[in-house]
C-alpha cells in the first residue's frame, strides 16, 4: 500500500489562487474555468487511465479549503463541493482546526475531520483504506507538508500547458527533495508526469 498524490498544475506549478471563496473555490485569477483542470472533465477519454488511477485509492487526505471555502466555525450545511454523491466513493480525511462529526454522502463517501495533523490523517486513512493506496488528494499545501514531512511515495502531476505567475504551488517550501522518474505522456492539454520518493 502506498501513499501517492495527484495533483492537476500550470506549467509554473500553481495548483490554486491565494483568494479562494464560494464563486472562485480555486480562486479568482484562476477562476471557474479551471483550465488545468480540463484534461479530466472536457476529455476524460484521453485520459482514462490518469482518472482511474486517482479514483483508485482506498482512502483520500484533504485539507479543509479543498473540502470548503470556510475559515472559521462550520457551515454545517456545508457538504463539500460535489453535490451529494463526491467522486470518491471511500473515506475521505480532512485536515482542519475545528471539530465536526463525520459527513456521510451518497455513493460511499464518508468525510472525517482530524484535528490533530496529517500523521494521524494517515494513520487513519491507512487503517480505513486495507490493502489499497491512500491517496493525498490536496490542496497544494497539504501536499507539500506531505512531502516535507517525507510521507509521500508516489506524486503524479498533472501539468496544463499554460501559466498563472502567481499563486499555490507545489514543492513550495519542500527542501532537499529527491525523486526517481517513473513515467510520462502527453496529450494535447496535459502533460502527465509520475514520480517516487528516491530510496
Amino acid at each position: 500500500m502506498a501513499v501517492t498524490a495527484d495533483m492537476s498544475v500550470s506549467l509554473d506549478l500553481v495548483a490554486s489562487g491565494e483568494d479562494q471563496s464560494l464563486e472562485h473555490p480555486f480562486g479568482s485569477r484562476i477562476g471557474q474555468a479551471q483550465a488545468i483542470h480540463a484534461w479530466m472533465f472536457d476529455h476524460p477519454e484521453e485520459n482514462a487511465a490518469e482518472i482511474a488511477a486517482i479514483t483508485a485509492a482506498g482512502a483520500f487526505i484533504m485539507g479543509r479549503n479543498m473540502f470548503d471555502p470556510g475559515r472559521g466555525d462550520w457551515d454545517l450545511d456545508w457538504r463539500g463541493w460535489w453535490g451529494e454523491d463526491p467522486p470518491y466513493h471511500a473515506p475521505v480525511f480532512v485536515l482542519c482546526s475545528r471539530p465536526r462529526e463525520p459527513l456521510v454522502m451518497s455513493g460511499g463517501t464518508t468525510f472525517h475531520f482530524v484535528t490533530d495533523g496529517i500523521e494521524a490523517a494517515l494513520e487513519r486513512a491507512r487503517d480505513a483504506a486495507g490493502d489499497r493506496d491512500v491517496s493525498v488528494a490536496g490542496g497544494p499545501g497539504t501536499l507539500n507538508a506531505f512531502l516535507r514531512a517525507g510521507l509521500l511515495d508516489e506524486l503524479r502531476l498533472h501539468i496544463a500547458p499554460l501559466t498563472y505567475g502567481e499563486g499555490l504551488r507545489v514543492f513550495d517550501g519542500v527542501p532537499d527533495l529527491r525523486l526517481v522518474p517513473v513515467s510520462s505522456r502527453t496529450t494535447p492539454h496535459v502533460t502527465h508526469v509520475t514520480w517516487r520518493r528516491a530510496g
